[in-house]
């Protein structure tokens, strides 16, 4: 059982307005993602400090099929790593994919080999690692082992969204191994200015 919890939560500076609400091919940004992981989810949750800005998510003309929890920050100013603990806190079931909300090209198949992964290495942790180092807003976290170890960052006054990694159990994919889950090699890329946002919708037509 799989929740999959979008992170809403960021200041969208360099865009000029909210990447997610951003209109892409037609409808908002987050709408596309969510849509992209439903078939995997018993559970979507979106994670933001404006829910009344998403309350659309859960209109009966939307087109998702199932209902949106909207959670509020559980943890105010800390920063990513908080925004880590509230999506995994807020879960309902044992494992949790956490996505950013600007990743138009978010990965179904990236999420079902990396379940297949968790299940077969007893991991608590699936997650890409590229140049750029790890990508911790598109991985799969096991709530049990998980949720304890971001708490003790967070009381011990650490920031990296990473620094609780040596406490569990850690798979990580390497660039080679993403080629064969992810070939497009777009699954990471978040939209971050106009001109990005643009260059994406193009690569989705």
């Amino acid at each position: 059982m799989i929740s999959v919890v979008i992170q809403a939560g960021g200041q969208s500076s360099r865009m000029g307005e909210d990447k997610a609400l951003k209109p892409f091919l037609g409808k908002p940004l987050i709408e596309r993602v969510i849509e992209r992981l439903a078939p995997i989810a018993d559970e979507l949750i979106v994670t933001t400090n404006r829910p009344e800005d998403y309350a659309f998510l859960n209109a009966s003309t939307h087109p998702v099929g199932q209902s949106v929890r909207l959670v509020a920050d559980l943890k105010p100013g800390r920063g990513a790593l908080g925004g880590l603990y509230t999506a995994i806190a807020s879960a309902s079931h044992p494992l949790v994919a956490v996505v950013a909300c600007d990743m138009p090209f978010a990965s179904r198949t990236f999420f079902e080999s990396a379940h297949n992964l968790l299940v077969a290495e007893e991991a608590d942790v699936v997650i890409a690692k590229s140049e750029e180092g790890y990508e911790p807003l598109h991985a799969l976290y096991r709530r049990e082992t998980c949720l304890p170890a971001i708490a003790a960052a967070i009381d011990a006054d650490l920031w990296k969204v990473i620094a609780w990694f040596p406490q569990v159990k850690v798979h990580t994919l390497s660039p080679e191994e993403m080629k064969g889950i992810d070939p497009s090699g777009l699954c990471f890329w978040n939209v971050n200015t106009p001109e990005e946002f643009t260059k994406a919708e193009e690569l989705a037509k």
